[in-house]
């Protein structure tokens, strides 16, 4: 009998790729749209994306070392409480466990028994994961892990129309630019499903359909600030 294929144990790196990567090819090509609408010289426009996709990997890796550290920080400030709570009264804590899995279903008896024996093997894992929600203890937030992959996702998502803005002629940049960007977030929204094992098609038009309204409003207010300036 074949195995169950489960992917929700790749949730959590594939959400923080998938959103390092479409933030860096939504925000760097609604930059470039924005500056190239408002009139701007075709080599200042590259030196802007560039200044734009150094300035946002920067960010999203010092946001996610932030994030992740403070993630970290509960949790290990959580396992310590659970810790000394254990030690000062088990007997309260066992039948904490109990209740909790009575809770879900087992009968009251077994969920003694079954308590017990968890509580033998790995005492604070159980009560991590029954009444925490933590599959896993301390160290399984990883800020430095979390920073650089949100850097390099943004980085790679938004050299895309970067290179589209070095390579068009100058008249082509917007459209060039707009449609590497489409391009794009339709991989990235077809690969990320694919990935999750999720429906390709919704995922690869929430992609683009939100990539093209940033685009245009941008493009807009380049085109307001260039009339007006």
């Amino acid at each position: 009998m074949p195995k169950e294929g489960h992917y929700i144990n790749r949730s959590n790196w594939l959400r923080a790729a998938v959103l390092g990567a479409n933030d860096g090819i939504v925000s760097i090509s609604s930059l470039l749209v924005g500056v190239t609408s408002a009139g701007m010289a075709s080599g200042d426009v590259v030196l802007t994306g560039c200044a734009g996709l150094t300035a946002g990997a920067l960010s999203m890796a010092a946001g996610e070392y932030v994030s992740v550290s403070a993630q970290a920080d509960v949790e290990a400030a959580d396992l310590e409480r659970e810790r000394i709570a254990l030690e000062e009264d088990p007997d309260y804590e066992l039948e904490e466990l109990a209740e909790g899995l009575e809770s879900r279903g087992v009968e009251a008896s077994l969920a003694v028994e079954v308590a017990t024996q968890m509580t033998d093997h790995d005492a604070l894992g159980a009560h991590a994961r029954e009444e925490l929600g933590m599959f896993g203890l301390a160290g399984q937030a990883n800020p430095l892990q979390a920073a650089g992959a949100s850097a390099l996702a943004f980085g790679v998502g938004g050299a895309f129309p970067l290179v589209a803005a070095l390579v068009a002629p100058t008249a082509a940049d917007i459209t060039a630019i707009a449609a590497i960007a489409v391009l794009a977030l339709m991989l990235l929204g077809g690969g990320g499903a694919k990935l999750g094992g999720a429906p390709v098609w919704p995922a690869m038009a929430r992609a683009v359909i939100w990539g093209v309204v940033a685009m245009a409003f941008t493009a807009g207010v380049g085109q307001l600030f260039g009339t007006v300036v």
